[in-house]
C-alpha cells in the first residue's frame, strides 16, 4: 500500500500582529510592536502551499482560530457587549487583549502530535492536540484545534482523536515541533523520536535562561495514548544550552524526513548515544539512519536561530529525490547559504533547495516547518480525509479571493480593540468554514 506525507499548513489569521508574546523565541521578541500585514502573511503562506502542491506533493490547509477570543476575556471578568469587552480590555489589560488576539495557531507544527497507523497497535492514525501550556496565548488553542482535526479526519475506522494533556507544567506539550519519525515508506512502520527539554521526575538537567516547553512526561503520555511500542520509540533530550540560545523547539535545531535526520552538532544532550539508539531501532525495521550533522564551525547556533535553517521542510518529491524548503533569511546569510549549497553536493538524498519568502511569519518567530503539521497516511486513509481542505488550483484561487475580501493590509496592537475587526474576522471565518466543509468549529458559531 502506498504511503503519503500530507503537509497541513496553517492559514494565517486576520489578527496577525507583532506583540512579542513568546518569551524564548528571539525573533518574536525582537519584532514586538512592529506594524504587521495580515493580508500579505496569508498570501505568503498560500503561495508556499500551492508551490508544494504543484511539485506533486499532498498539501492540506488548517484554518485560523477565532480571535480576539471573547469567551476567555469574559471568563477573566470583562463585561458587557462585545465592543465594551474589547474597550475594557484595551484600557485595563492591553497585553492580555493582545494575547487573546494572537494568530499563533498559524504555526500548526504545534497543533498536535500525529502517529501514523503503521506505528500504532490498533492500526489507526492517532491525533493529540497540544496543550501548549507554556504560553497563555497558545494554551487557549487546544479545544478548537481538536474540533478542526476531527472535522478533517472524521472517520473512526481510520482516525483516533485524544484530548490535550492536563494543563500543568508537568505535562507541557508543544506538539509535532518536538516529534520526528524516521524510517522508509510513509505507510510502513518507522521509529518515532520524541524530543523534550526537561524531565520533571528524576531529571537534573534543564535550561537556565529560557523555559523548556516540552517535558519528557508529556512525550511519554503521548506515546502511551498513541499505542506505540518501546522497540520503535526513542526519547531524546534537547541540549539545554541551545534552548538558552533561543532554540525553543526541536524544529529550530533539527528536522527529519524518512531516513534523513538533518541536525546541528549541538542539537541533543548526549548526542552520540541518542543517535546510536535511533540507529539500532531503525535497523530493527531494516532502515539505515542518514544523519546530516551540521558542525558549529560551519553554522553557529546563533545563525541557525536567526535564519531558521533547521526550521525547514525536507520533502520527498515524486521522482524520489528530496528538496529542502528554507526561508529567504537562509539565503541572505552567507555562512548558511554556503553550507546549504555544499550539502546538496554531499550525495545524501537532499539534492535541491527551494527558497520561500515568509517574512511576516518569520518576524513573529515561525519558519516553514512551524507552518506545517505532517500527517503520514496510506491510500485508504487519504481517501477518508475531508477533500475540501486539500490544496489545488481552484482552492488556491478561492482562498486568495477570500483573503482579499476580508483581510487588512496593516494591523497594530491598537487596532485589536476595534469592534469592526472582530466582525471582519468572524465573517471571514464563517465563510471559510463553509469553503472547507468544516461545520461549526468556532465558539461564535456555537453560541445559542
Amino acid at each position: 500500500m502506498l504511503g503519503y506525507e500530507v503537509n497541513f499548513d496553517g492559514l494565517v489569521g486576520p489578527t496577525h500582529h507583532y506583540a512579542g508574546l513568546s518569551f524564548g523565541n528571539e525573533a518574536s521578541t525582537k519584532h514586538s510592536n512592529n506594524v504587521s500585514n495580515p493580508k500579505l502573511a496569508a498570501k505568503q503562506g498560500l503561495l508556499k502551499m500551492k508551490a508544494l502542491a504543484d511539485l506533486g506533493l499532498k498539501q492540506g490547509v488548517l484554518v485560523p482560530q477565532e480571535r480576539p477570543h471573547l469567551p476567555r476575556l469574559r471568563q477573566l471578568g470583562f463585561q458587557g457587549n462585545d465592543a465594551q469587552v474589547l474597550a475594557q480590555a484595551m484600557k485595563y489589560a492591553p497585553q492580555l487583549l493582545s494575547s487573546l488576539s494572537s494568530a499563533s495557531s498559524m504555526w500548526t507544527a504545534n497543533a498536535a502530535t500525529v502517529s501514523p497507523s503503521a506505528d500504532s497497535a490498533d492500526g489507526r492514525v492517532h491525533f493529540t492536540a497540544a496543550n501548549l501550556n507554556n504560553k497563555f496565548h497558545r494554551s487557549i488553542e487546544a479545544e478548537t484545534t481538536s474540533q478542526v482535526l476531527q472535522a478533517i479526519f472524521n472517520n473512526q475506522r481510520h482516525f483516533a482523536h485524544h484530548e490535550a494533556l492536563p494543563q500543568v507544567a508537568l505535562f507541557g506539550d508543544e506538539g509535532a515541533a518536538n516529534h520526528n519519525r524516521l524510517g522508509g515508506d510513509y505507510a510502513k512502520r518507522s521509529v518515532q523520536v520524541f524530543v523534550y527539554g526537561q524531565q520533571h521526575y528524576g531529571g537534573d538537567v534543564a535550561p537556565q535562561r529560557y523555559p523548556a516547553r516540552q517535558t519528557r512526561e508529556a512525550s511519554e503520555a503521548i506515546a502511551r495514548l498513541h499505542q506505540l511500542d518501546g522497540q520503535h520509540t526513542v526519547f531524546v533530550q534537547q541540549h539545554p544550552d541551545v534552548i538558552d540560545q533561543g532554540v525553543f523547539h526541536n524544529d529550530v535545531i533539527a528536522v527529519s524526513n524518512q531516513q534523513v535526520l538533518f541536525h546541528h552538532q549541538h542539537a541533543f544532550l548526549n548526542q552520540h548515544q541518542a543517535l546510536d539508539e535511533i540507529r539500532r531501532k531503525m535497523a530493527s525495521i531494516e532502515q539505515e539512519l542518514i544523519a546530516i550533522e551540521v558542525p558549529s564551525d560551519r553554522v553557529s547556533v546563533a545563525d541557525a536561530v536567526q535564519t531558521y535553517l533547521f526550521n525547514s521542510q525536507i520533502l520527498t518529491r515524486p521522482d524520489g529525490g528530496m528538496s529542502i524548503i528554507v526561508p529567504e533569511e537562509s539565503r541572505q546569510n552567507p555562512q548558511v547559504w554556503a553550507y546549504l549549497n555544499d550539502m546538496i553536493q554531499m550525495g545524501t538524498p537532499i539534492d535541491d533547495i527551494k527558497v520561500f519568502d515568509l517574512r511576516e511569519s518569520m518576524r513573529n518567530g515561525g519558519g516553514p516547518a512551524c507552518l506545517r503539521l505532517r500527517v503520514a497516511l496510506n491510500e485508504q486513509e487519504l481517501a477518508a480525509v475531508n477533500p475540501k481542505v486539500l490544496m489545488n488550483d481552484v482552492l488556491f484561487v478561492t482562498l486568495n479571493q477570500w483573503v482579499d475580501r476580508h483581510y487588512r493590509d496593516q494591523l497594530t496592537q491598537h487596532d485589536l480593540a476595534d469592534p469592526q475587526l472582530l466582525m471582519e474576522s468572524r465573517t471571514a471565518l464563517d465563510e471559510l468554514s463553509v469553503i472547507l466543509g468544516l461545520g461549526s468549529v468556532y465558539p461564535f458559531q456555537q453560541q445559542g
